[in-house]
Parts: structure tokens; sequence; C-alpha cells
């Protein structure tokens, strides 16, 4: 094993564009953040993105767009390479999750579990000269896993300390939390909906990306009956090792509150990032408390940067559970999970386990991704 210069892809639940992070890895798994550098979709892009998730789409528009977000892959670790200066040794792409459907279901006595990312490592390869290890979730799923969340793995690396236990909180389109204790085995899961609804809710009613700082949340009031039926989805009371995305919390379930909820906009804002703290703290109450007790709760991801929401966690959990920001470990929370798959994609190369298995279900340990040699 040979230190190496990693550069981690990431394209989340919120299909606004790529993060890439440029990191510095050595054999002992420490890693050295460089740099990072964010390529947005174009408008036309998100368009097509956004095609995918229709109820009927041809085979043609998913073979293209396969292609198409490799494409801007590797737009955006060109870019990534400029921005530092430094040409990376290997590259890690989470691509895009087109459907992801971890299930016990069996047809004629054979697994349905199963999960589809695009975004084709191939032509990043091809495009960059970079050697490109990608589609980490489907080595996971063959040995009986959800195929996610896979972050815990660099989670446990960058947060882990005997003396104090934590939860590592990624608020992205959805909120998942990874549990680091002495008192239980590493466990982690999807609690939600997080950014998704809200940043979905945003376009749709003020035409416009993000609720900057949460003001126009902290505007308004929350509307106790949405609250109470969101609550109440069946996800929320159900055991990990669990995950989910668009599938439950996209623009089925956002077109279906915007369409039968009657209050101001600023309202509904406010319900739903409400919700996203209540259903990480009902989580919390429901299955983390019970096995340890935590004394940290540690935020990053899109959601870090929401003054209001980051209020409204202080609010739910201290004095408790004290609560922090990746930022205070020297973590940034822009490119977290993109340095997270510089990580895996380096343990990729080397043929090392990097799937937490009480993360994601499995039932052994087992190296993800695929490797695709430099073109």
């Amino acid at each position: 094993m040979e230190k190496l210069l990693a550069a981690g892809l990431m394209s989340g639940t919120s299909l606004d564009g790529i993060d890439a992070a440029l990191v510095e890895i050595t054999p002992d798994l420490s890693c050295k953040f460089i740099g990072g550098v964010s390529l947005n979709y174009s408008e036309k892009m998100q368009q097509k993105l956004k095609s995918l998730f229709a109820p009927t789409i041809s085979p043609k528009l998913l073979c293209e767009m396969n292609v198409l977000i490799g494409e801007y892959f590797a737009k955006a670790a060109l870019l990534l390479e400029e921005k530092t200066g430094l040409k990376p040794d290997l590259i890690g792409s989470h691509g895009v999750t087109f459907y992801h459907n971890p299930t016990n279901e069996k047809f004629e006595n054979l697994s349905l579990n199963s999960t589809f990312q695009i975004g084709e490592g191939a032509v990043i390869a091809d495009r960059t000269g970079i050697t490109t290890v990608c589609d980490f979730r489907p080595a996971d799923m063959a040995a009986q896993g959800q195929g996610a969340p896979l972050v815990p793995f660099a989670d446990k690396i960058f947060f882990y300390n005997k003396n104090i236990p934590r939860v590592i909180l990624n608020l992205g389109g959805i909120a998942n939390v990874t549990v680091l204790s002495d008192k239980c085995e590493v466990f982690a899961f999807d609690t939600g909906a997080a950014n998704m609804l809200i940043d979905g809710a945003m376009r749709k009613l003020y035409n416009t990306t993000f609720d900057k700082d949460g003001e126009i949340a902290r505007s308004g009031k929350v509307n106790e009956s949405l609250l109470s039926k969101l609550m109440a989805n069946p996800y929320l009371k159900k055991q990990p090792p669990k995950t989910t995305g668009r599938e439950l919390f996209g623009e089925t379930l956002l077109d279906e509150i915007i369409n039968n909820t009657n209050d101001k906009p600023e309202n509904i804002i406010s319900t739903l990032t409400t919700y996203t703290v209540k259903s990480v703290k009902d989580a919390f109450d429901k299955f983390i408390y019970p096995a340890t007790d935590i004394k940290e709760l540690i935020i990053g991801g899109g959601g870090a940067y929401n003054k209001y929401m980051t209020e409204l966690f202080r609010q739910e959990f201290e004095p408790k559970t004290q609560i922090k920001s990746h930022e205070d470990f020297g973590i940034s929370n822009k490119y977290k999970e993109a340095i997270a798959f510089a990580l895996l994609a380096y343990t990729s190369y080397y043929n090392i386990p990097n799937n937490i298995k009480t993360a994601t279900g499995a039932v052994k340990d087992v190296v993800l991704g695929k490797i695709i040699r430099k073109g």
C-alpha cells in the first residue's frame, strides 16, 4: 500500500450538482483534505435528471443518461484537478441513484435485493485518464445487505472516540446517522427526509433552490396537522438497518403535501424543516438511546448550513446531547461525503473490506466497488 491522492465524487438526492474532494490518504487510512469544488448541473441537465424519475421512462433515455452523468462526473474531476493543480491517482464515484430496492423478496427463490447507480465509470476513467472505482453498493447487497449507508466506514475512522459516544448525522436530501459507542456495535441507518422535501417545496413554492439559513422556515408556523401526518409515515417505525430515498420522500409525497395542505407557503416550509428535526429525534428515542447514551451529535451535510434547523436541533437535544459540526473536527460539512468516497475508493483499490455489516445488514465483510483501469 502507498500514499495516494484520491478524488471523491458525490451527487446526492437533491440532484443539483456534484461535489468533488481531493484527499491525500496514507496506508493507516489517515485522510488529509486538499481541496474541493462543486459542479452544478445545467438547468437542461436538471430537467433531464428529473425525467429519469417519471413513472415511465424509455430504455434509450436510461442508457443515454448513464453516459451523460458519467461525462458530468468526469468534468467535475477535471475541474478539481484544475483547481488544486494536482492529478489524482484514483477516483471514487458514487454516481446517481436511479433506483434503490433493498428487499427480502425473491423470484424463483432468487434474491431481488437490488440497486441501480448510473454515471458510467468507464467514461470517467477514459476522460480523466485516472483509474476509477464506482458502483459501490451491489457487493454489499449481494451479501444480503441494504447497500447503504456506506459512509459509516469513514465515520468510524474520522470520529470514533472510545470515551465519547457519538452520533454522526448527515443532512443531505435524506438524513442518515452513524452510531459510534463502546456500548454497542457500530450501526447506521436513514432516519427519513432532510433537505429533499424542503428544497423541493422551495422550488415549487418560491422558485428557488433552498431556504437560505432557514429564514423562510423561521418566519412561518408549524402546521400541526401536516406534521402529525408526516410523523405517521410507517418508515419511521421500521427497525434498522434501513435505507430510503426518492422512492418514499420524493416528488410523489411532495406533490401530495403541497396539493392537500391549505396553508401559507412559509408554514409549509416551517413544517417540513421541523419534520426533519422531529424525525431524527424520533429515531434517537426509538433506536439509539435504548442502545447507548450519546454525548455528542455531530451534524454535517447541506443541512448544517441551515441556522434555523440547527437551532431546532439544539432545542431538541441539548443539554443531554451536545450539538457539534463536522467543521469542529476539521472535516468539511460540504465535502464530507465526497471525502468518504475517496476513502472507499482507496480501500477498494487495495482490496480492504469497507462495508460495515452492522450498518448495512450484510452477512459478511466485503470489498465494495468496481475498478475501471485508467483509459
